[in-house]
């Protein structure tokens, strides 16, 4: 089944399109979409065709920080029916709560984790597994929407200290964006995409929570549309893309994440015609582009990253999949 997302997900292509001295519409042709279809945000449309109308965007117009441009003129009310419960949620913490709990009506494939590192907070940004085609425009629109929320709640003088992005960096010529959209230090060529805070961002109070518009917010929504839960599939979907880098995505380790048994989660994958081991190995295929795309990580940690006890195993395994070992795979083409 072909996965959707809400046409919301291209608010701001148009605008873009035609300030960068470009014709949005034969592209829009070109992947199957049109203007009528994007009118109504929350008509659901191919997640593939939306990645490949962003790259497109990129090779025509020859800007490379064409997501990024996407997500400065983006607001909460693209949120849909969520936005009122984020933008009335007492802490950033609450907030990317009930983004992460109605996300099904956002985009179904972003992950949001929040992780200790010392003296700082991580809020890593992801996409499940399910597909292997890497968008360096997916990650930035992301990153960059997940920075405009950040913004709405804490207030436009609030800046993380960090932000990171898995891809190598722009040119010099378009690093202005990153300063003017993060209003921080960027970093490149990292192990993940996020923003690093200080972690009395995650708890300070909002600038506009007020718990009583929240909670009306919260039954309004559920009365209406209801958080659309997950499926046991896309938890431990979720669960595997999360653990891996820590090599700790096993069935045991999961099952106890979810507090469901071994034997539940085999039955209910055996069902749907799919195994744990068919799940891992989608998220390696997924995760192992990124890594590899990455020329800071050395493969051996690739290897590492994703659970193979040998760089031997991790090659056997590569070459079987993409009929090319990983060092053939991250020469520059």
């Amino acid at each position: 089944m072909a996965e959707t997302v809400r046409a919301a997900v291209l608010t701001g292509y148009f605008p873009t399109m035609e300030s960068l001295g470009a014709d949005p519409l034969p592209l829009l042709r070109e992947v199957g979409l049109s203007e009528k279809l994007l009118s109504n945000p929350e008509q659901t449309i191919s997640r593939r065709a939306v990645t490949q109308l962003m790259e497109r965007g990129v090779e025509v117009t020859g800007c490379i920080t064409f997501g990024l441009r996407m997500a400065e003129s983006r607001g909460l009310a693209n949120l849909g029916a969520t936005s009122l419960l984020i933008a009335h949620a007492a802490t950033l913490r609450d907030a990317l709560a009930a983004l992460t709990r109605y996300r099904e009506r956002i985009n179904s494939k972003l992950v949001l984790q929040l992780i200790d590192i010392g003296d700082d907070i991580l809020i890593r940004q992801d996409f499940a597994a399910g597909e292997s085609e890497r968008s360096r425009q997916s990650y930035d629109l992301a990153l960059g929407v997940l920075m405009r929320l950040c913004t709405e709640v804490l207030g436009e003088n609030w800046a993380p200290k960090l932000v990171c992005f898995t891809h190598e960096p722009p040119p010099a010529t378009e690093l202005p964006i990153y300063r003017r959209l993060f209003r921080c230090r960027a970093e490149f060529n990292s192990e993940l995409n996020g923003l690093v805070l200080d972690p009395a961002d995650i708890d300070r109070p909002s600038r506009r929570g007020d718990s009583a518009l929240a909670d009306h917010a919260r039954a309004l929504i559920e009365s209406v549309i209801g958080p659309e839960q997950q499926s046991l599939i896309q938890q431990v979907e979720q669960s595997i893309l999360l653990l891996m880098p820590s090599g700790r995505a096993t069935i045991q380790t999961c099952c106890s994440l979810l507090g469901t048994s071994v034997r539940t989660l085999q039955r209910t994958l055996d069902a749907e015609g799919t195994s744990f081991s068919e799940l891992v190995n989608r998220a390696r295929i997924q995760l192992s582009g990124q890594y590899l795309a990455n020329p800071c990580i050395r493969i051996t940690d690739v290897a590492t990253m994703l659970g193979y006890g040998s760089i031997s195993a991790f090659s056997r395994w590569h070459v079987q999949t993409f009929g090319m070992t990983p060092k053939e795979r991250r020469k520059p083409r």
